[in-house]
């Protein structure tokens, strides 16, 4: 008999407890219908107020708004200058949308192993793919903590690589004295409602550097401009503008930049809540033989995004399957994040294969994801513990 099919008695939350949601207010609500009852619902004032409230708050020069996170990190392949034929190196441990970007410019995903400790992108692999095609790399900030940014961007500039920040975990995280979305050459983030702060749906990509500034807006609307400043054919009337390259529509409207104005003015709360849930789930799981914590870098001042644990399958019974399913009995909402990207139909038709990064596929074998979002209370953190408590005890070997 299955041993799942044993486990059970009373739950250990009575409701249910998503892995994760967004946390709306009545500020946010008021943002947004202030600006239904304006003049402008889409390429309006707050679409600009959003792009300059989100530079300010990561320190960065620029930074351009899009629809959602996926345009976010098309435009910065774009602007990065990624063409057919280009290699680009990436996270294996992440969304798909990390690698698809490099394949929409007809580049080639390459796919970097992970560290087994923090799960981020092992400076190791990198060096290791880097060939006479590398254009750049994509370093995903996984969970929230970011990436080893010191050594990528030291690897970046000796093979004079565009290094690109996937941060669509990480809004609010420092890296030594540094904000997230300053560091990079581009950094992309994410406003989907389970992400720190959202906009509904929505995405950023902040820059220090002016002419991929240019491009990145550029890219976002049709590839039309009516800045003067650029136009090719200088000195025309008021209503001209000219198509100068093959854009898209990916702009971000001005309700949804009025939510994400109001979400990023409470960014610092959230980022403080998380952290007491994080450091409530350290203490009570680090020291659990049968579970591993992810391993925190001490650069990373880290508002995490996700949290993980992983099976140790070396004194537990079953496997994470077993364990997933376990939990959702306990009305605790888990999650997998992710499948390693090359595992997916679509990568395996192309010509990826199963063994390419082994640690992304060990943690991926024995990874669960756990609640974790600023409105849990704390009798719903401690329901996830005694959950998971109860769980691994009923695993036990």
């Amino acid at each position: 008999m299955n041993k799942l099919a044993m486990f059970g008695g009373k739950p250990s939350s009575d409701h249910f407890i998503p892995y994760g949601k967004q946390s709306i207010d009545e500020i946010d609500i008021e943002s947004v219908v202030n600006v239904l009852k304006s003049d402008y619902l889409t390429t309006g004032p707050y679409v600009k107020i959003f792009e300059e409230k989100v530079a300010k708050y990561v320190n960065s020069k620029y930074a351009v708004s899009f629809c959602n996170g996926t345009a976010a990190l098309h435009a910065a392949c774009y602007a990065a200058g990624i063409k057919s034929g280009d290699e680009v190196i990436v996270s294996s441990l992440t969304f798909a949308a990390s690698s698809n970007c490099v394949l929409y410019m007809g580049a080639i995903p390459v796919f970097a192993d992970v560290d087994l400790d923090t799960y981020n992108i092992s400076t190791e692999s990198i060096r290791a793919n880097i060939s006479s095609k590398t254009k750049a790399v994509i370093a995903v900030d996984y969970t929230g903590q970011a990436v080893n940014l010191d050594e990528i961007k030291k690897i970046c500039e000796e093979f004079n690589l565009i290094l690109i920040e996937d941060a669509s975990h990480s809004i609010g995280t420092r890296y030594k004295d540094k904000m997230v979305g300053e560091i990079a050459d581009l950094t992309t983030f994410s406003f989907h409602p389970v992400k720190t702060i959202t906009s509904g749906e929505g995405g950023m990509v902040t820059t220090n550097n002016l002419h991929m500034e240019e491009r990145l807006k550029l890219f976002a609307s049709h590839g039309i401009t009516r800045d003067e400043d650029i136009l090719i054919d200088q000195g025309q009337e008021s209503f001209y503008y000219e198509q100068q390259i093959l854009g898209f529509n990916y702009r971000l409207t001005d309700i949804q930049c009025a939510l994400g104005i109001s979400q990023l003015s409470k960014i610092e709360s959230s980022k403080a809540r998380r952290k007491e849930i994080v450091n409530m789930y350290n203490e009570a799981f680090i020291n659990n033989n049968a579970l591993i914590v992810q391993n925190e870098i001490k650069e990373s001042d880290t508002c995490r995004h996700l949290y993980v644990l992983r099976w140790n399958i070396e004194v537990m019974n079953g496997n994470r399957n077993e364990w997933f399913r376990a939990l959702k009995k306990e009305n605790i909402g888990v999650n997998v994040h992710y499948i390693p990207v090359y595992l997916h139909p679509y990568y395996q038709q192309i010509g990826y294969e199963k063994g390419l990064c082994p640690n992304a596929e060990e943690i991926f074998n024995s990874l669960v994801t756990i609640p974790l979002y600023p409105s849990m209370t704390n009798e719903e953190v401690h329901a996830v513990i005694e959950a998971v408590n109860k769980v691994t005890q009923f695993y036990s070997k």
